[in-house]
């Protein structure tokens, strides 16, 4: 007779393997641990159903086991080609996935030991067989220059290249001039001092601006942002593919843009001395950073100098003479951004804005793109300052449109979850940091008050990350609910068509509603563009930073394999139940695995982030200085592996 199951005794959810086989089902009444006895033929990403175990038999965990698979997640796997003596293998380059695919020589496409490969599975592994499947594509050849990155970018789906059709409608609009009718609709300021400042390597220039100081005193703040919307029409080819990519996505040796490069690298970027359509926020702000009075506009500029991030930075912190002189047609307007930037920037701080100044990497590619140096990326005076300029445009469209109450994509930071604040505060506790407020109802300008505590610190870094990991994800939104970081109740993003898609749609609304009055059917079509924009936008933007942060583990990984045996002070950057994450000075971090500490059994005590020796009570904290030894390096895994080590005398 059969057994009948317990009620509630099953689960589904998708399975999440790991390299050792065994893995996890993530559903909503919780994660599910499946031993790798116990997955069966399921994949990783599969959609499953599962029967618990008993829970006499859990560990940590509710355990179970896989009875159904009810979805596969994918027919095609990106990795590195093995051949072996008997049969040659697949290995799937994604770190979860520990499912290797057979492939038959004549199923091979040619593909050579350690090239990096397309495989689609013809048949799914069974409980005690592989999977098989056959070579599609060969990224890149073993030992190719950028063929790590290729593979990543291939794995994630994303795709460089544009559709045929994309690029001959994008070639079609980049022939286009501008026209008398065009200048004679718009606020013509070719004749205004109007500048960009970008990185040096910046082709995509979206955002200029411009700077005057009025009659009774006041600033007036000019931000001009490329018109990408007369380019890229709402239902064309270009503007699909646009949304579906979302955004650009830009890794150390290359772009993948959102728009081709015909348009985002020519007729929409606002070259020097170049004609361009635009459209303008123009702010009048007073001396305590109050934006007393604003306009919103189309536009037409002529870009006056095109400055890179670092002169400026020179010449507002340094007065370089020589470069003083080569721009002393606009030397007076960037000593009164600077002004009108900090002016802005302490307003902000006051209501409670909070600025994280994080340590960023910055790394210096040699041959074969190997890196041969990382150290801390410089935030400068010229980085604020646009930063700040930019922020303000952001707010001030936003506030604008919304008190229209039409369809808009803005941007959401929401308030952190009162569970995460308790742990924030448990966690500076143990640096005699008191937080106060409530937990439900903490103010941003209390946490910025925590950063200025720290501020220069040996503890900063490691506190500022623990603050933001306390944070919700920012998203994109129809509904205006504020940035909670920001400390700002309107926010969108308005200043970077060419490489997000939000900023497209909105500009799209914004130059409806200043031709006039939109029909209601026009409305609705707008609002349900901004949902999809909205939803899509957030997808994509999370897939795009988890890339960015992949190619940089892997180049970090590639940089430390030559420095193998060194000696390196760090800060235990991460705390958990099989070991500990430290940072070196540069921002490359690596793990001391639990089970390398043999000189005692360490128990991890979550809620005070640390390991404790049992015998020794010696203490493994978050914060703590620490000196290691690089013992291992692993690009493909994209690891670092550090010990202990002890400095001479």
């Amino acid at each position: 007779m059969k057994k009948k199951k317990k009620k509630n005794s099953t689960r589904t959810g998708i399975l999440e393997k790991t390299r050792s086989g065994s893995g996890f089902v993530r559903s909503e009444d919780g994660d599910i641990y499946i031993d790798r006895s116990n997955i069966g033929g399921a994949m990783h990403g599969d959609r499953v159903r599962v029967d618990l175990l008993p829970p006499q038999f859990w560990g940590r965990n509710p355990e179970g086991i896989v009875d159904k698979i009810l979805e596969r997640s994918s027919r095609e796997i990106v990795g590195t080609y093995h051949r072996g003596k008997r049969s040659d293998m697949v290995i799937p380059d994604d770190r979860r996935n520990s499912d290797n695919i057979l492939v038959r020589r004549s199923a091979s496409k040619s593909a050579r030991d350690g090239d990096r490969v397309v495989c689609v599975i013809t048949r799914y592994p069974g409980r005690k067989s592989l999977a098989e499947g056959r070579v599609t594509e060969i990224i890149a050849r073993r030992g190719e220059v950028g063929g790590e990155i290729r593979a990543m970018i291939r794995a994630a789906g994303l795709k460089v290249r544009f559709p045929a059709r994309c690029e001959a409608e994008a070639a079609m609009k980049a022939k286009q001039i501008i026209t008398p009718e065009d200048i004679a609709a718009r606020r013509d300021l070719r004749e205004k001092t109007i500048i960009t400042i970008d990185g040096a390597d910046s082709k995509d220039l979206d955002d200029a601006v411009s700077i005057d100081r009025l009659y009774n005193g006041n600033y007036l703040l000019g931000v001009h942002i490329a018109d990408v919307s007369h380019y890229v029409s709402a239902g064309s080819h270009l503007d699909r593919e646009a949304m579906c990519r979302g955004n650009s996505v830009y890794l150390l040796t290359q772009v993948i843009p959102m728009l081709p490069k015909s348009l985002s690298n020519g007729i929409c970027s606002l070259f020097e001395g170049v004609d361009r359509l635009t459209l303008s926020c123009e702010m009048e702000i007073d001396g305590n950073g109050n934006i007393v009075n604003h306009d919103i506009y189309e536009s037409v500029i002529n870009n006056k100098a095109r400055m890179i991030y670092d002169d400026v930075s020179d010449i507002l912190e340094h007065h370089d003479e020589a470069l003083t002189r080569r721009y002393q047609q606009i030397y007076s307007s960037l000593l009164l951004m600077e002004e009108l930037a900090e002016i802005l920037r302490e307003k902000r701080k006051r209501s409670g804005s909070i600025d994280f100044d994080f340590d960023e990497a910055d790394i210096t590619l040699g041959e074969r793109e190997i890196p041969v140096d990382i150290s801390i990326a410089p935030r400068r005076t010229a980085n604020r300052m646009i930063e700040e300029f930019m922020l303000a445009a952001n707010r001030t469209v936003a506030e604008h449109f919304y008190q229209f109450e039409t369809p808009f994509v803005y941007r959401v930071h929401e308030k952190p979850d009162p569970a995460k604040i308790m742990e924030l505060r448990q966690f500076l506790a143990g640096f005699g940091i008191d937080l106060r407020g409530s937990a439900d109802n903490v103010h941003p300008a209390e946490l910025n008050r925590i950063l200025d505590l720290v501020h220069g610190k040996p503890e900063e870094n490691i506190v500022s990350t623990v603050l933001l990991r306390s944070m919700t994800k920012a998203y994109y939104s129809t509904e205006c609910a504020g940035h909670f970081g920001l400390a700002f109740h309107y926010y969108c993003h308005f200043t970077s068509p060419i490489r997000r898609y939000p900023d497209l749609i909105d500009h799209r609304i914004i130059k409806s509603f200043l031709r006039g009055s939109v029909p209601a059917g026009v409305l609705k079509k707008y609002r349900r563009s901004a949902e999809q924009a909205a939803e899509i936008a957030s997808q994509t933007e999370r897939q795009a930073q988890e890339l960015e942060r992949d190619v940089e583990k892997m180049k970090k990984a590639q940089y430390m394999k030559d420095h193998i045996g060194e000696i390196h002070d760090g800060i235990i950057s991460g705390v958990t139940g099989f070991g500990i994450y430290v940072q070196l000075p540069n921002t490359v971090e690596g793990m001391i695995r639990l089970s390398d500490l043999n000189d005692d059994y360490y128990i991890f005590e979550a809620e005070k982030y640390r390991l404790i020796g049992e015998r020794t009570r010696r203490i493994f904290a978050l914060g703590d200085r620490i000196t290691i030894e690089v013992l291992n390096a692993d690009p493909d895994e994209r690891q670092i592996d550090f010990g202990l080590a002890e400095r001479d005398g």
